[in-house]
């Protein structure tokens, strides 16, 4: 028989929201978006690079599940946006506390 090893299930969450008035944090006049389209990049314990997409739900959260051996799991992640169906708020932002879009101004 193989001993395939312990198996291991990593979960990342996030919210995207929108930045209306564009100060990098989450206030009042923001709101959190539905169908934005996420990019997750992980890299594993062993250095191997793995690329996830998400999407966000009603409340604006993203989640990404992968189950793998414990010796390969993820040793960090990494999550930006990249697209939002919110024709007012539809350019990407910094990632700083949140995956976030910034609010785009009629000219």
């Amino acid at each position: 028989y193989a001993y395939m090893g312990m198996a291991w299930t990593g979960e990342i969450h996030g919210r995207v929201f929108c930045d209306v008035c564009t100060d990098g944090s989450l206030g009042p006049e923001d709101h959190f978006l539905e169908g934005a389209e996420v990019a997750v990049l992980c890299m594993t314990i062993s250095g191997e690079v793995l690329n996830y997409q998400a999407f966000t739900n009603s409340k604006g959260i993203f989640t990404v599940a992968e189950t793998m051996s414990e010796s390969n799991r993820w040793d960090m992640c990494l999550a930006r946006p990249i697209s939002s169906i919110d024709q007012d708020c539809n350019i990407p932002g910094i990632n700083n506390s949140a995956t976030k879009f910034s609010y785009s101004l009629s000219s």
